[in-house]
């Protein structure tokens, strides 16, 4: 039986638009600079995530996994996903701005790269004055004026930014084009896959090898949506003490929390894992005697055998992700 809330150890990468926020707004331990993103829950290949706490400490989600089955994941996430983790957790902190880029659907993914998609979602944690995101284009276009533009090195041109501001929310399906720009702190959701498509990159040269960094023009053609949509940006509610929905998909599903005071959630009809990414103040959680803290930039995973757990701060978000 597992029968506690666990932690991972945050996987922290560096990255050439990466910064400092990781560390100092969220304590994670780095001797090196420029950590981009922190992977709180992980099963990707040469990435798993490993246990931080109890007596599970030590051992990988992926091992987890194979001994727990669905009393960690749920019998309906094991039916559809055997031993693999289908979600991906991080933090990511953009200094400078990320490449424009998109992500190939699962069909694609699986005939190129043997991969799920990667559908994904952003909640951002903090912003500096003015920033911004891409989030898809401006303008309905084909692959003809996509390809001039680029070409031209105009291709913000027919991109849509958006001024952001803490709690905004944007989901970003397969084929959407879009990049985090600088002074972004925000909560990534996504399916486990690392297969992305850059095709722009302000011609950025890599410190460590001297060279502009590859681009994949060809292969993202195919991938793009090219589409105008009416808006991006996600609207939700924002009640006290309930989980308000944010972003449902058939990849993952999301809630906010906006918790004051004490709430208590029964899960015993969800079939799922749960996570709380705390993007806000500071949670205890009490779940079968276990006590824990949950602080700001920090990441629970309550496995699915575990039902009633009780909530509580004086004023806090959290983001409720399961399958």
């Amino acid at each position: 039986m597992i029968n506690y809330p666990l932690r991972f150890e945050p996987i922290l990468k560096e990255r050439i638009w990466g910064g400092e926020k990781l560390l100092t707004t969220f304590n994670k331990k780095s001797n090196t600079e420029n950590i981009g993103e922190s992977w709180e829950v992980s099963d990707l290949e040469g990435s798993v995530s490993i246990v931080s706490n109890g007596n599970l400490k030590g051992k990988s989600l992926k091992e987890l996994i194979k001994i727990y089955k669905g009393k960690l994941v749920g019998e309906k996430v094991y039916k559809a996903f055997g031993n693999d983790f289908p979600i991906l957790i991080k933090f990511i902190d953009a200094k400078t701005p990320l490449s424009i880029q998109v992500h190939p659907n699962n069909e694609l993914a699986k005939e190129r790269h043997n991969s799920f998609g990667k559908n994904e979602m952003w909640y951002v944690m903090q912003a500096d004055e003015n920033a911004e995101l891409i989030v898809g284009f401006r303008k309905d276009v084909d692959e003809k004026e996509y390809l001039a533009k680029l070409a031209e090195g105009k291709v913000l041109d027919i991109l849509n930014s958006e001024k952001i501001d803490k709690g905004d929310t944007f989901y970003i399906p397969t084929g959407r084009i879009h990049a985090i720009g600088a002074g972004v702190l925000l909560a990534e959701i996504q399916q486990t896959s690392d297969v992305t498509y850059r095709i722009y990159d302000y011609n950025r040269v890599d410190v460590n090898t001297g060279k502009e960094r590859e681009l994949h023009t060809d292969l993202a053609l195919e991938a793009i949506d090219y589409k105008l949509y009416d808006s991006y940006k996600t609207s939700y509610k924002l009640e006290e003490n309930t989980s308000n929905e944010l972003v449902y998909s058939p990849y993952f599903n999301t809630n906010i929390i906006n918790l004051k005071g004490e709430l208590t959630k029964d899960y015993t009809d969800l079939d799922s894992f749960v996570i709380y990414m705390c993007v806000e103040g500071l949670i205890t959680l009490e779940l079968n005697e276990e006590i824990s803290t949950l602080n700001c930039g920090e990441t629970i995973l309550l496995p699915t055998a575990m039902n009633n757990v009780k909530i509580k701060s004086k004023n806090a978000k959290i983001l409720e992700v399961y399958y």
